[in-house]
């Protein structure tokens, strides 16, 4: 039988050979959690590994809201609210909600559904990121999302650590789609992070010429 913290490890070493060699031999590794409780699974999509992630998804039958979320099952999503409907408020392991996974992961289906269902927008991360799903949703240049969660009063000038806005994050992403929607639902364009620097300044320095010239009209 395989020791499940060896699925872990070869996760975290992207070795997909091992992760379908483990998961062959011994099913149950499938549902390897590490000592905070985050699955091999979660694991897997925090790194970029979808590929990875399918091979553990085959192997699994029961998703919790974080995994249905995280692999963009909407319907299993839904299930689950339709059984408990805390879930939609609920903390992972390692400190976020169910949104703040949709917002991180661009799944705007499942983001609906869960503030349609009471996921609380202005939730903080209980870890030291201090993210909420805006901040989520920004940096994972999900604009869609972005756009609904402040048309559902999301905290649009929300601080995370390192005292970044979302609107630092879509003017380092050069997002300027986003940075308007954020800016007309009242973005600071002057707010600064820890370093000092507002979102303008951000821009400039990663050569966001067109978002730069946005932020600084503002």
């Amino acid at each position: 039988m395989a020791n499940h913290s060896d699925l872990i490890s070869a996760v975290h070493a992207g070795d997909i050979e091992k992760v379908k060699a483990l998961v062959q031999s011994d099913a149950s590794a499938a549902s390897a959690k590490d000592e905070r409780g985050v699955s091999a699974l979660m694991h897997a999509y925090y790194r970029g590994r979808r590929d990875i992630a399918e091979i553990i998804l085959n192997s699994r039958s029961n998703l919790d809201i974080f995994e249905a979320t995280a692999s963009g099952r909407a319907q299993t999503v839904s299930e689950i609210l339709h059984r408990d409907s805390a879930q939609a408020t609920a903390w992972s392991s390692d400190g976020f909600t169910a949104l703040h996974f949709a917002s991180f992961f661009n799944e705007p289906t499942i983001a609906r559904e869960l503030v349609r269902r009471g996921a609380d927008v202005a939730a903080v991360s209980m870890n030291p990121m201090e993210v909420t799903p805006l901040h989520s949703a920004a940096a994972a240049h999900a604009t869609e999302i972005v756009r609904m969660l402040v048309e559902s009063d999301a905290p649009v000038n929300a601080k995370q650590h390192g005292g970044w806005t979302a609107l630092h994050a879509a003017a380092d992403n050069g997002n300027e789609e986003m940075i308007k929607i954020l800016l007309q639902h009242g973005a600071d364009s002057l707010a600064q992070n820890d370093d000092g620097k507002t979102p303008a300044q951000i821009a400039q320095l990663k050569g966001r010429e067109k978002a730069f010239q946005l932020l600084s009209a503002a």
